[in-house]
């Protein structure tokens, strides 16, 4: 077996690594890269192989960087199927479709000026058509499900806690009946932040493919640059300036609205009162379609998101927040002369509304301009926090007066220390570790913390190498007993308790099933229940989202004959 690794090997972006066996080939991402033009020219490179040969592609999570050049390798011969998480799988559609029309834009763009310059006409890499086509090779999946690819492959999807459906991606191959297992862990998030849960600790692995954005960084305190974030726009739009923020679409847009809205309808705040005139206005349409993504997937929130839904309070909404949807109303803002907080995409200024909204207020020294998210070399949003004085938007030069904040504590990155704790979650080492997805420095200096700390020597990868992989050990194993072995670390217990406490709420339906589990399960078998418990959890999270939001003043209730009914009914089948 071999791997080759194909993107995110020099930097954070073009994630994108090759699994290569006797008789198959996996594609683990295929992300676009971003950046300046030397990285932006990687797109429109060949492959380092033949997508035609590709059989599946295991995608880790929608944003951009991992997912944005899926269409240009279905457009290249890619016929295979794209598994991924459901909540991916919602958010993809947004992702590529606004991806394909970016690159349509960009080319009409080009093409005029080459018209006038007599130079020949370019093609976008895409169209949001192909990107549109390119879904209906997606099969979306759920968390700890075990999926078979084939006969010598299966995955599992772990919660990365990154961004909403991002996962850690657990891979069993097996090759002349020896089994080996490959984990990579995606973009890994920040242990106990809103809204999504915690990113997974996983035991064992022969083989870790790990990405370092932040392998030499630690973030402050969340907490702390959430009041950071508050101070800033109480200061900007007191002096009469605007807050901008340049914001991911998916992910950071969610979380910021969920910090303001505690905020702003919290009164014991002191903060409450200045900003009870300010308006927040998200102008992206792909973060307002994200958000509505967001509200739909309530199964893979964190307790206290839950428990926001579960007493009727979404909170993702607030009575300040303002969706911006046409580009007329994009524009009015920088017409407007209130003070307000506008959250725009791209999160590193390369793309969208963000870049009109710097060009109408980077020269105003009452305006903030605030980050809260990793910044790619050679990007715009690197440039500023770079302290350039001048940048150029479309064509015109502007003064850089606005006062340039930096807030990495939002993050969606984990930093150094909660890399480490994801390492040393493993209780076997395992063979190999790749360090991906960082700066070279980065991927240098985890490396070496690695080796002091936990006395693992980890590959700094670098360009388009490629490894082989041995066996795991001499011992001849089959995949039913791999596969075991990873229900009792992952399924056992919490099928389990899964099934008493889903059982509570679906007891009709569980009794008809007549579902039993013991240590001496079958793992096929257990693996099979626990799909459904999953499928069965999922609905009723999200169906009672949709009671609490639609239902919840209308006063439902069973009459009392209906309630001995059920009672008559339940009763009969506890006794089959």
């Amino acid at each position: 077996m071999k791997i080759q690794f194909c993107g995110a090997t020099t930097g954070v972006t073009g994630s994108c690594h090759l699994i290569t066996t006797e008789n198959h080939k996996v594609l683990l991402d295929c992300g676009q890269f971003q950046g300046g033009e030397a990285q932006v020219a990687l797109n429109y490179e060949d492959f380092p192989f033949d997508p035609t040969e590709i059989e599946y592609l295991i995608l880790s999570h929608a944003h951009i960087d991992h997912c944005g050049r899926i269409p240009l390798l279905i457009k290249r011969g890619f016929k295979g199927s794209i598994y991924c998480t459901d909540a991916t799988a919602d958010l993809l559609e947004i992702m590529l479709k606004d991806s394909g029309h970016i690159h349509e834009q960009e080319a009409e763009w080009k093409n005029r000026k080459n018209e006038r310059a007599g130079r020949p006409m370019i093609e976008p890499l895409y169209t949001e058509l192909e990107a549109e086509e390119s879904l209906k090779y997606v099969k979306p999946v759920l968390y700890d499900q075990m999926i078979e690819l084939n006969d010598e492959m299966r995955i599992v999807f772990n919660d990365a806690g990154h961004i909403l459906g991002s996962g850690e991606i657990e891979l069993w191959v097996t090759e002349n009946e020896h089994v080996s297992k490959i984990v990579f862990s995606g973009d890994l998030g920040v242990m106990e932040r809103p809204i999504l849960r915690n990113p997974t600790i996983i035991k064992k692995a022969d083989y870790v493919i790990m990405e370092t954005t932040y392998g030499n960084r630690l973030h402050p305190e969340n907490a702390l640059d959430v009041n950071n974030l508050i101070d800033i726009i109480c200061e900007t739009t007191k002096r009469g300036g605007n807050a901008i923020i340049p914001s991911f679409a998916v992910g950071r847009t969610q979380e910021l609205i969920f910090e303001l809205n505690k905020v702003y309808e919290d009164e014991s705040d002191s903060r409450q009162k200045q900003l009870k005139n300010v308006k927040v206005y998200i102008d992206s349409p792909m973060a307002n379609a994200a958000t509505e993504v967001f509200k739909k997937n309530a199964q893979v929130f964190d307790e206290e998101t839950k428990d926001y839904i579960s007493k009727g309070d979404n909170p993702l909404e607030f009575e300040n927040l303002k969706f911006t949807r046409s580009t007329e109303e994009s524009q009015w803002l920088n017409m407007d002369k209130e003070p307000k907080v506008i959250i725009s995409a791209s999160g590193m200024c390369e793309a969208g509304r963000i870049r009109h909204h710097l060009k109408h207020n980077l020269w105003d020294a009452r305006n903030s301009i605030i980050f809260v998210g990793y910044q790619a070399e050679g990007t715009l949003g690197r440039t500023l926090l770079e302290g350039a004085k001048e940048v150029t938007l479309f064509g015109e030069n502007v003064q850089v007066n606005a006062k340039i904040h930096n807030l990495e504590g939002f993050s969606g990155h984990a930093d150094k220390d909660g890399l480490m704790a994801w390492v040393k979650g493993f209780q076997k080492p395992p063979k190999q570790w790749f360090l991906v997805h960082g700066e070279p420095e980065s991927k240098i200096d985890f490396a070496k913390a690695m080796k002091e700390e936990c006395g693992y020597d980890a590959i700094p990868v670098n360009a388009n190498a490629e490894f082989t992989l041995e066996p795991a050990d001499g011992t001849v194993v089959n995949m039913k007993e791999a596969m075991a072995e990873a229900v009792d670390e992952k399924s056992l217990n919490n099928a389990r308790d899964n099934l008493f406490n889903v059982r509570r709420r679906l007891e009709d339906i569980l009794y008809n099933t007549n579902l039993s589990i013991d240590k001496s399960t079958d793992p096929d078998k257990l693996a099979r229940i626990n799909n459904i418990i999953l499928e069965l959890e999922k609905s009723s999270i999200n169906l009672g989202a949709v009671i609490s939001e639609s239902d919840e003043d209308d006063g439902i209730e069973l009459t009392e004959q209906e309630i001995e009914e059920l009672k008559e009914e339940r009763s009969k089948r506890s006794k089959k």
